[in-house]
């Protein structure tokens, strides 16, 4: 007797193969008939307010606001270019706080009432504790710094 070529299990890898390709081809129909249902492309486009809030009615042409393509800055200004914020030097305070070891302490300026960080790098005399001094204020990385003070 002949045997066939094929075996059992060969017939049966076949069935599988081709019960996916059907599959797959159902698929890419049904996505097909699906595409044309989703509309336009009109429906699909949003816009953007004068708030920021996403719309889908277009913006009104006659508010629109020219821009000078020289006015856009794209990189933070250079610090030369930027206006200087104005200081306010508050000239006399008290030490309420200073630790040798570690090189900083606190002031209060005496008309503010507010509290400055002070670095052993801007004293000019050694100060301690209850200390009146005056001082030059600085913008520092967290907010003023006394810079410059000497007892009085």
């Amino acid at each position: 007797m002949a045997r066939s070529g094929q075996t059992q299990n060969k017939r049966e890898k076949e069935k599988k193969k081709l019960k996916k390709r059907k599959e797959k081809e159902a698929k890419r129909l049904e996505r097909k008939e699906n595409s044309n249902k989703g509309g336009s492309f009109e429906d699909m486009i949003a816009y953007v307010d004068a708030d920021g809030n996403l719309t889908d009615t277009p913006p009104d042409p006659s508010q629109k606001v020219e821009v000078e393509a020289e006015d856009i800055e794209i990189a933070i200004p250079k610090k030369e270019d930027r206006e200087e914020e104005e200081v306010v030097t508050d000239t006399e305070g008290k030490v309420s706080f200073f630790d040798h070891s570690k090189g900083f302490g606190f002031i209060i300026g005496s008309t503010t009432g507010e509290k400055y960080f002070v670095h052993v790098s801007g004293l000019i005399d050694e100060i301690d504790e209850n200390d009146k001094v005056s001082f030059e204020l600085e913008q520092g990385m967290k907010g003023l710094n006394a810079v410059r003070v000497k007892k009085i």
